[in-house]
């Protein structure tokens, strides 16, 4: 699991976030709610989730409850295996 959420973070980071102290982004920091990924930053992470990991995230699966914070999204992301 830390593997995956490294590579989100990563990714949070250098599409979003350029530039940002990578100690500033937390596992509790909001992405949705706390308007780090608006809705085309949120379909691009979903697709950057398919690519990367090979798997396939459902219309309903890309709501709030599911990606808001790296630990929802790795959970998200190891629930496809």
């Amino acid at each position: 699991m830390d593997e995956t959420k490294i590579a989100i973070k990563r990714y949070i980071l250098d599409e979003f976030l350029p530039g940002e102290d990578p100690n500033e982004l937390t596992d509790s920091t909001a992405l949705i709610t706390g308007g780090i990924l608006d809705s085309l930053a949120t379909l691009k992470l979903v697709a950057f989730l398919e690519n990367h990991f090979g798997v396939q995230i459902e219309p309903h699966e890309t709501a709030v409850d599911y990606l808001d914070t790296i630990p929802d999204i790795a959970t998200l992301v190891h629930s496809k295996y």
